[in-house]
């Protein structure tokens, strides 16, 4: 709240220059006299990379950081040949410029961001030059203007109270946390920009259309699966939203309000069209790309894999030796899960053999289907259940004091919208930072009342993706960085090609990531009473289970881009080892489970698939923080304070650790 009070009272003298000072020449360590030149190329890179990137600039709020993007809400991206290639002299401009500043004259901070630059911008032209990813990235058309919309409505402002005329809700309680309730959202101007954007549908998907035939003509083809489920159901997706969803969602956000009369129609007119503009695209991809053509074309090879480790991930690994390693962490987690389960059981009252491997893997799927049965009787009380789970966190970490936590805090749960339900069963998204208005978002995806997805969201199995997705996870990660804003600098918070989609760099995906699997172990670290921590033992055998899924997609990430696994072998491999059902994708024509843990495995795999690397970032972005703790407190010894530790971390912003490890170590960040 500091922060975005901040922005607001300098926005009329710091933006003189068009990018706010204060901001982006901000960071932790001494500065250099020779910090000036370089702070200024940083600073025009990352407000032009906004300006490049409209999408990205709403959902770091980029309106309320410079007049010149004031407007951006009402743009989609120009993905024009032409405008590419204008894109790349801009930074071809600024990595010249970069290399002429010696880093070893920067301070400590500028020194990490002057890697950090040069990361970007080497994945910026490797992406729309080496690759041309723009001919065949279909999922990115698909899911960029409907995300633009989401978060621009998200960061809008609030404009009165709740649209049912009923009193806001409280904040989080000491054990539950209330369903959000529709609020008033959205100025007249916030709308506008709305309409704008929404009208330039059209024309967004005609260059779509064209690179993707220039791509289609050269051979730079998408993979089958992308054409079926992000291209022509994502296409659907969206024309169902625009025609059904968003009128409806806005005319409840607009309410009473008095141009609500006016504008209404226009957007409700806007989205029909933009609806008509989707449904003609899913028409142009079943007729462009040959159906029946199932050639895996997802897999980016061991040298690209290479590259994207080391230039975007900066890890210095190589890919056998990660491969191995993901198989050893998932040894190391199997062996873990199978001793709480065991507990679990008894507990349960359970009479189970643990003398074999494939003793212990029967049993502790016995243990889980056992728990299972106290599952949720609809996707009402599974949201119910989210929601007290997350209350139950926020009441342990004061308890606990393992953070200093606002009064006011508050986490809402919010159904997936659902053209972005075929890749997410769960996931966060944080308000813009750089505005004092939005609200972050926990999306849950509903099982449309499915008992056999119902049984696998069980009461035990809730308490850990509530952790990451919310409290101590992304949310409270996202809110902690934001409130120290002033201390993180502009480049660290963006996310270069895209924000979640195949054309991330997935950069910060290792802080963000790794920062949320980290808080699911932190939780589950034993004290005094509880040798589970704040799990109860059979929801420690489902954080164990979460810790042994990121190990497995070491593995299978691996594996299918570098040619060591297929696509079925690794969604063989993935229900084996993280739902202990060997067989399941053959036994789930006739297996209402096989079929739901299959299908599970095969939307994971499917999302690996496009993604390359980023299912990685979970394990290696916690081993990375864990790594950093261990190696300070050695360093400090009895001085280390572990919420000193969790604090500096997170003022980091979400880049990898690897940048900035030995500065932090060094404490001059």
């Amino acid at each position: 709240m500091h922060r975005r009070l901040f922005l607001l009272r300098t926005s009329q003298t710091a933006f003189a220059i068009g990018l706010l000072p204060q901001l982006s020449a901000c960071g932790t360590g001494e500065h250099s006299d020779t910090d000036g030149p370089f702070n200024a190329l940083r600073d025009r890179y990352f407000l032009k990379a906004l300006d490049l990137n409209p999408v990205t600039a709403t959902f770091l709020g980029g309106d309320a950081y410079a007049p010149s993007l004031a407007k951006i809400n009402s743009r989609l991206r120009d993905w024009r040949p032409e405008s590419l290639q204008i894109e790349r002299t801009f930074y071809e401009q600024i990595e010249t410029a970069r290399q002429a500043i010696d880093p070893a004259s920067l301070s400590p901070g500028a020194r990490i961001d002057h890697a950090v630059l040069g990361a970007q911008i080497a994945f910026l032209l490797h992406q729309s030059g080496d690759l041309r990813t723009h001919e065949r990235i279909i999922d990115t058309y698909v899911a960029e203007p409907f995300r633009g919309i989401d978060w621009q409505i998200q960061g809008m402002t609030e404009t009165g109270g709740q649209a049912d005329g009923r009193p806001g809700e409280p904040a989080v309680g000491p054990t539950t946390i209330p369903p959000a309730r529709p609020i008033l959202r959205g100025t007249e101007a916030e709308w506008q920009l709305v309409l704008e954007r929404l009208s330039g549908t059209q024309i967004y998907l005609e260059t779509a259309q064209a690179n993707l035939l220039a791509g289609r003509k050269s051979g730079n083809l998408p993979d089958h699966r992308m054409i079926e489920r992000d291209g022509i159901g994502g296409a659907k997706a969206n024309a169902d939203y625009f025609r059904k969803a968003f009128p409806e969602s806005a005319k409840g956000f607009l309410g009473t309000q008095p141009f609500a009369a006016s504008l209404l129609p226009q957007l409700t007119d806007s989205a029909r069209a933009a609806a008509d503009a989707w449904e003609r695209f899913a028409g142009f991809l079943l007729q462009t790309y040959d159906q029946n053509d199932l050639t895996d074309r997802y897999a980016i090879g061991e040298q690209e894999y290479a590259w994207r480790l080391k230039t975007c991930l900066h890890l210095d690994r190589n890919t056998e030796d990660l491969f191995a390693y993901g198989a050893a962490q998932v040894a190391t987690f199997e062996t873990q899960l199978f001793q709480v389960a065991e507990e679990a059981g008894r507990d349960a009252g359970l009479s189970l053999s643990w003398a074999s491997d494939a003793d212990r893997r029967i049993s502790a799927r016995a243990v889980m289907e056992a728990l299972g049965k106290d599952s949720p009787a609809d996707d009402d009380e599974l949201f119910l259940w989210y929601r007290q789970a997350g209350g139950r966190a926020v009441a342990y970490g004061r308890e606990q004091k393992l953070f200093d936590i606002p009064g006011d805090y508050r986490l809402d749960v919010t159904p997936t919208p659902p053209v972005l339900r075929s890749t997410i069963d769960a996931a966060y998204y944080p308000a813009p930072p750089f505005k004092k208005t939005g609200v972050g978002r926990f999306y849950l995806s509903p099982t449309g009342n499915d008992p056999a997805a119902l049984r696998l969201n069980n009461r035990a199995s809730v308490a850990d993706t509530a952790i990451h997705e919310g409290f101590p996870g992304h949310d409270w990660h996202y809110k902690y960085m934001t409130q120290h804003a002033r201390e993180i600098n502009n480049i660290r918070w963006l996310t270069p090609g895209a924000v979640e989609d195949s054309s991330s760099m997935w950069e910060d995906s290792m802080a963000a990531e790794g920062w949320a699997l980290y808080a699911e172990e932190l939780m589950a670290e034993p004290v005094a009473g509880r040798p589970h921590g704040f799990y109860t033992a059979a929801e420690h055998l489902y954080e164990l289970q979460g810790q042994l899924l990121r190990a497995v997609r070491v593995r299978v990430d691996v594996g299918i881009h570098t040619g060591r696994m297929t696509f079925n072998e690794a969604v063989d491999y993935f229900v084996e080892h993280v739902s202990f059902y060997p067989g399941a994708r053959a036994a789930a024509a006739n297996d209402s489970t096989a079929r739901v843990i299959t299908e599970g495995a095969q939307r994971a795999m499917y999302r690996y698939s496009k993604w390359p690397t980023q299912a990685i970032t979970y394990n290696l972005g916690k081993t990375a923080i864990l790594d950093l703790r261990e190696a300070l407190k050695q360093q400090e010894g009895a001085k280390f304070s572990a919420r000193a530790f969790h604090e500096r971390l997170m003022r980091m912003g979400t880049i990898p650790a690897g940048h900035y490890r030995d500065e932090f170590l060094a404490g001059t960040v």
